[in-house]
């Protein structure tokens, strides 16, 4: 028996007696408008919120907020933007000047959507672009982030995050700035 296994021997013979996962239902969000109150939690940290009913709505108000002579990429063919690949060098997507994506869902109480790497095309598209635009549906928006996390459970997925707003940091003296290492500005369009 080597060192190494009879530590780990000795430490399963000395493990604690199970005890229940504590009752987190108080945590439990009841939010009477999760549509609104993520509204008025993302723009408070620097982020649009537009609320659309459908993909021709979105894409006269895309043409109003944002340059569409430039770079334009889209995991959404809906919206008749170049498709992102997920066959294709990462390094391709350094001069995307928007990236529009669909999140799994959205947390109203901290403004973020939930991401993998399903719904990216790309890993490093969210990261890596000037602007982000993020598509979610109003009925997958949850209150809290204990209800996020029950959605996500012990996924299968491969790469997954939380982002919520504009990049940002306020490292150098306290000073906000917006764009530090990643997007400059962060839409979500909720359709309703």
């Amino acid at each position: 028996m080597t060192t190494r296994e009879k530590i780990l021997g000795e430490v399963l013979q000395n493990q604690p007696a199970s005890l229940p996962l504590p009752d987190i239902s108080r945590f439990q969000g009841n939010e009477p408008d999760v549509v609104q109150k993520y509204k008025t939690v993302f723009e408070s940290i620097g982020g649009k919120v537009f609320l659309v009913d459908d993909f021709s709505t979105m894409k006269c108000l895309l043409r109003q907020h944002y340059d569409t002579s430039k770079r334009i990429a889209t995991t959404l063919p809906e919206l008749g933007f170049e498709l992102i690949s997920p066959d294709v060098d990462p390094h391709t997507y350094e001069d995307v000047e928007l990236a529009i994506i669909r999140a799994h869902f959205a947390v109203a109480e901290n403004g973020a959507v939930w991401l993998s790497d399903e719904v990216m095309g790309q890993r490093i598209i969210p990261y890596i672009c000037q602007h982000l635009a993020v598509v979610v549906r109003a009925e997958t928006i949850v209150p809290t982030l204990h209800e996020a996390y029950e959605i996500i459970g012990e996924g299968t997925y491969g790469f997954g995050g939380f982002i919520g707003g504009p990049s940002k940091t306020a490292d150098i003296e306290q000073a906000l700035v917006l764009g530090a290492h990643g997007p400059l500005s962060m839409a979500v369009f909720v359709m309703k």
